[in-house]
């Protein structure tokens, strides 16, 4: 699509809204393929702005009737919105439109999924209901009125009315449209009840599916923990008389935090011991504390404009990050933080697609749903918080709550309670919400005469659209080790404001080990000269959980890089240290199953990008097959010992503890079954009443060729159940050699239970063959055709997760000139599709211009 047909949005541009909206009343009267809509909306001019122009933002609408203040009027529908001339005073606007929810396969707006009618408005969905300023910063109250034979009837708010065929809600909470939310089904629910610090009683539900209510026990008291927690450490009561969550199966994203009724993919709701792993319990629980925390940080302050998406995105999932660390292990949360915002968000910072955590400028808002503005959102909260310190943070987030409660917010609104707390100028700190880039800093050292200095420097690179850049506020938190390993310096917290800073700590014995960024307390690359002794030594030694993981974890991207690059044999001492670690019953079991996963095919061609080297994706895995088989080799008198000692048997409880266990175990399983022909995985794959132990025993062997007798049955024992499924899906693509990726995954999309309408099955699928960096890398460019393939299907259906899949070509600038020009040729056949989305088009047009 051409850029005219794609106009871009700047933040420099942004305009106050010229009409306010002071109440909205809503009547659908639901059909499948013709949904009526009747709004009433009383507007009043703004009177921040003299223009008195009158838009209503609408897409996909029929409309049948408009009038203002009782009198039709004569509109001009475009296919953006509605134009009309309209009274210089507050006045009255009534419309009816027609919708076919059925007919919507994008999944935005109302739409129907297994026969239920349910919406989703962030960020541009409500235009697709019904005429509105669609914009978040015009904010009301609203009244709705559902009109169905539906049984079960769910909107924003409290009931207020109900009858035959009829249900009324109203919130009286101002909101956006971006919030409004729409359930209608044959649904049942879990109850539950939360009596709130200031004693009001808060029912809850849990709606699903007949069949799933078995499922719902783990979301509805993740619910609770979420609401008391939110309480105790942010000072926040809900503020309805009832919570309303909804698992839907066919859904884009994970959740949607609608005020009062939350949407959730049924993903994100439904598990129970024997269909949903370990990580799916820690993942529902961290979603559902995600969704509720925005009734405060999203619902009762929001945005102003899409711009600021990172003000309630970032600073929920800093609290969610915090909610999880107080309910299981902070260390263990800290560090899969970390290996996810490396996974995803430095990609991205590295690439393409590298923007500011606020974005200066989009064509499709939906495309900067993106890891930058999410979790590096959330690191430059956490940067605050360490800056400031625990208790002026609380008091800024208090006078944040005080002084903006129902308003549409900026990041300068946001910054300036902390500058008024504390009386910090933070005009260097906000260069975080605006600068786009990993910095990289760099540590060098001096000793003398009891003195250490640590001099640091920082820079970042240029992405597109910026070049030269201004030095960041970035704390750096160091401790300091004898030999003995005890501390000398303990946790100090380092600023660094310039380009070049030196610090010194005087008065030491000796040359101190200095362990560096703990707790990573920065988002940033850190570039120093170190030992793999000083490494093994950090990894043995230190007082930081996350940097001795960080020192194990560098100790082994050492050794693979060198058996990668060189051919040469695995560190004897990295094998040595995973060894003493292994076996070291001190430390927490999930620990050391983090300690033993080496860096990801995707990590390990990054670094080889950095050092200036093309990597090349076969013999990156060939690397991590060799290094996991010396790990067999070299552990193979201990495994079988640890194995037993922690394998977990009785009944399943997904708290840390034992869920450490079942991941230590099945890390174990992975090494012995390289040498036992599957014999532990198939007795543990015959035991398991519970899907971590079931797929894990799986995954051992379908990753050493072994398993299609397993595989079968799981099918057959799985049928019924669509998120199990999803797994039997995925984990045969993501453990299929590169060679045979592909064609596995085409071979899954010819399965009559595949469709590419229901999003977690399509990325069940193609997400899978595009983790597989090996096989969706193939010298052949087979991956890359069958992406290209099924994202030109997939567009004109559902836009938001083509664009999302696109991103798997994000790192093609870094391969070989073969592989450039096979993933370039696919870019750019996706790029002249005829009537290509929006969505789609920015980001291969994005890709495309690296």
């Amino acid at each position: 699509m051409k850029d005219a047909e794609n106009p871009t949005i700047y933040l420099k541009d942004y305009t106050p809204p010229n009409w306010l909206v002071e109440d909205v009343h809503l009547t659908f009267r639901l059909a499948p393929q013709a949904t009526r809509v009747l709004s009433r909306i009383r507007f009043v001019p703004n009177p921040d702005t003299q223009d008195r122009r009158f838009f209503l933002e609408g897409e996909d609408l029929r409309l049948i009737s408009a009038r203002i203040d009782g009198e039709t009027v004569t509109t001009e529908v475009t296919d953006e919105g509605l134009i009309c001339d309209v009274p210089e005073a507050a006045f009255l606007w009534e419309a009816e439109v027609e919708i076919a929810p059925e007919a919507n396969t994008a999944l935005e707006g109302l739409y129907m999924s297994g026969g239920m009618y349910s919406t989703q408005c962030e960020a541009q969905g409500f235009r697709k209901i019904t005429y509105y300023p669609d914009r978040p910063d015009v904010m009301a109250t609203f009244t709705v009125r559902i009109e169905s034979d539906m049984p079960v009837l769910l909107s924003n708010g409290n009931k207020v009315a109900t009858g035959d065929g009829f249900a009324e809600w109203h919130d009286p909470w101002p909101k956006p449209a971006y919030l409004f939310a729409l359930v209608a089904g044959n649904l049942v629910n879990l109850p539950g009840s939360f009596t709130t610090k200031s004693g009001r009683a808060v029912e809850l539900n849990i709606w699903v599916r007949p069949g799933d209510e078995d499922k719902c026990d783990f979301a509805l008291e993740a619910l609770k923990k979420s609401m008391r927690w939110d309480e105790e450490v942010y000072g926040r009561e809900y503020d309805l008389d009832i919570f309303n969550i909804v698992a839907v199966d066919d859904f884009n994203m994970g959740a949607m935090e609608n005020k009062g009724l939350n949407i959730f993919n049924s993903a994100a709701v439904l598990a129970s011991p024997e269909t949903a792993t370990d990580a799916n319990f820690e993942r529902i629980e961290a979603i559902i504390a995600h969704e509720y925390f925005h009734n405060w940080t999203g619902n009762r302050i929001t945005c102003r404009d899409w711009f600021q998406l990172c003000l309630k995105e970032g600073l929920t999932v800093f609290r969610d990050a915090q909610f999880t660390a107080d309910m299981r292990s902070e260390p263990m949360k800290r560090i899969s933080d970390v290996l996810d915002l490396r996974g995803r968000q430095f990609r991205e910072d590295g690439g393409p697609l590298a923007h500011p955590v606020r974005p200066e400028s989009f064509q499709e808002i939906n495309n900067f749903y993106t890891a930058t503005v999410y979790e590096k959102g959330a690191e430059v909260i956490g940067m605050l918080k360490r800056l400031v310190g625990d208790e002026a943070y609380a008091k800024a987030v208090a006078l944040y709550f005080d002084r903006h409660d129902g308003q549409a917010c900026t990041i300068e609104d946001w910054l300036q309670v902390f500058e008024d707390t504390t009386g910090r100028d933070l005009s260097q700190f906000k260069l975080w919400y605006a600068q786009a880039g990993t910095p990289r800093v760099t540590m060098t050292e001096d000793w003398e005469d009891g003195t250490y200095t640590v001099t640091l420097k920082q820079s970042l690179p240029p992405t597109p659209g910026q070049a030269g850049k201004s030095p960041q506020v970035i704390p750096f938190a160091i401790g300091l080790l004898d030999r003995s390993g005890a501390e000398v310096v303990p946790t100090t917290l380092l600023e660094l404001t310039e380009t070049e800073q030196s610090f010194t700590f005087t008065d030491l014995k000796a040359r101190p080990v200095p362990s560096p960024l703990r707790g990573f307390s920065a988002p940033v690359i850190l570039e120093r000269e170190t030992s793999n002794e000083d490494r093994a030594f950090l990894l043995a030694h230190d007082t930081d959980p996350f940097n001795r993981w960080e020192a194990g974890r560098q100790l082994a991207k050492s050794a693979l890089i060198g058996m990668i690059d060189d051919g040469k044999a695995p560190v004897s001492g990295y094998l040595d240290a995973l060894s003493r670690l292994v076996t070291d019953e001190t430390l927490d079991p999930a620990f050391r199953a983090l300690a033993m996963a080496l860096p990801s095919e995707d990590d390990l061609a990054q670094s080889f990008a950095d050092m200036g080297q093309t990597p090349e994706p076969q013999r990156i895995w060939n690397g991590r097959e060799d290094m996991r088989a010396a790990m067999a080799k070299a552990l193979e008198g201990e495994l079988r010992p640890l194995y037993d000692q922690h394998l977990v048997t009785g009944p399943y409880s997904p708290e840390a503890g034992p869920a450490g266990q079942r991941a230590l175990t099945n890390t174990l399983l992975s090494l012995m079954t390289r040498s036992d022909g599957g014999a532990a995985a198939r007795a543990q794959y015959k035991a398991a009443d519970n899907m971590t132990q079931q797929l894990g025993a799986l995954s051992a062997l379908l990753a050493n060729d072994l398993g299609a007798d397993e595989l079968a049955a799981f099918a057959g024992q799985w049928a019924h159940e669509r998120l199990v499924m999803d797994k039997w899906f995925m984990i045969q693509v993501a453990q299929a050699r590169p060679e045979e990726a592909a064609g596995v995954a085409v071979a899954l999309s010819q399965h009559p239970d595949f469709t590419m309408k229901n999003p977690n099955r399509f990325r069940a699928v193609f997400g899978a063959l595009a983790m597989n960096q090996a096989g969706f890398h193939h010298a052949s460019g087979a991956g890359y055709r069958l992406m290209a393939d099924w994202l030109i299907k997939l567009d004109p259906l559902n836009p938001q997760t083509t664009a999302r899949m696109a991103s798997a070509f994000q790192t093609w600038r870094r391969y070989d000139a073969d592989r450039q020009a096979m993933m370039s040729e696919q870019l750019n056949r996706i790029a002249a599709l005829p009537g290509l989305s929006r969505d789609t088009a920015e980001m291969v047009g994005r890709i495309l211009a690296a």
